[in-house]
């Protein structure tokens, strides 16, 4: 089946990094845009490693949206202000990150309890006409209706689109994603919305189009990460087989190994950061090769196993 709706590149810290989103917009494609890891707030300011991610000539020739998290409206009006200083119109805000460090602050989830503070980061989006805003969250930090008392206040502001990741931000990414409340939440919702959650498979994604017809397109995350040239195959309306797939994939990692070594100077480092790659690539590549690489404690040993999948 020839997809007929558009797929977009979740972000994932420590992964989807301008490095990842340059390959693989090169060699697989299928995107219709990548959105960054979060920038955030450190120490009063915005961290040097987030808006590094962001500078135009590292995305250059991606259609890359750069995304936020904020607890309050200063917190927005300070990242909005330092992105749009990079040259970009559209910001997606994160109101979905289920990870403590963020939550407990009140970031990500942890904004989605407190409507009267998403009611004031609202306001402060409100204040930006040049922006195109867009949001992405989670039905609650602890329950999943939380949403409910928050999307009033989201209909009432102009926005691109809601992403919705069906979970409480409690599970992180246990359990099963929660499809009935992601249909109400559609129901509910004035803005174009887009699916995101466990989509792994063409299987997955044409099922979930097929229940929510209205949905705006999916995102997906760890389904690309674990199989690069998924929206490819859904884009065009085939299926690769495995050989293919991996052959694409040494071909992105061999792109990785070269940028990596040009900027990161110990081996061991490159190794740490060549590894994840794999991190969720077991179902495409078998697991005895998964754990090969895994293992692996040098470079040699690892080099040794990626060119032998």
């Amino acid at each position: 089946m020839c997809c007929n709706k558009d797929i977009y590149f979740a972000p994932l810290q420590g992964y989807t990094e301008d490095c990842y989103r340059r390959i693989h917009h090169q060699l697989c494609g299928g995107v219709k845009g990548y959105f960054t890891p979060f920038v955030r707030m450190e120490h009063g300011q915005t961290r040097s490693k987030d808006m590094r991610d962001i500078r135009h000539d590292f995305n250059e020739g991606v259609p890359v949206t750069p995304q936020i998290i904020a607890s309050s409206a200063n917190e927005l009006r300070k990242l909005t202000d330092r992105v749009l200083e990079e040259g970009y119109s559209a910001i997606d805000i994160n109101m979905g990150c289920p990870f403590p460090l963020q939550t407990r602050h009140g970031r990500g989830a942890g904004l989605l309890p407190h409507p009267d503070v998403v009611e004031q980061v609202c306001n402060a989006m409100s204040e930006y006409t040049q922006v195109e805003f867009s949001v992405k969250m989670r039905l609650g930090l602890s329950a999943n209706d939380e949403w409910k008392d928050v999307l009033p206040i989201l209909n009432d502001i102009e926005l691109k689109h809601i992403t919705l990741h069906p979970r409480i931000g409690e599970q992180q990414y246990n359990g099963t994603t929660d499809e009935d409340s992601f249909g109400e939440f559609l129901s509910a919702c004035k803005h174009k919305v887009i699916y995101n959650g466990d989509l792994c498979s063409i299987k997955d994604i044409d099922r979930i189009i097929a229940k929510f017809p209205s949905i705006e397109g999916v995102m997906l995350g760890r389904g690309l990460l674990a199989r690069p040239t998924l929206a490819y195959e859904y884009a065009n309306g085939i299926n690769l087989s495995d050989d293919d797939v991996i052959s694409r994939m040494k071909s992105m990692h061999s792109m990785l190994h070269e940028q990596y070594s040009r900027i990161i100077p110990a081996e061991a480092a490159i190794l740490s950061k060549l590894r994840t790659f794999w991190d969720y690539a077991e179902p495409t590549i078998g697991r005895k090769a998964w754990k090969k690489l895994k293992k692996a404690g040098n470079m040699r040993n690892y080099m040794i196993a990626v060119n032998e999948l």
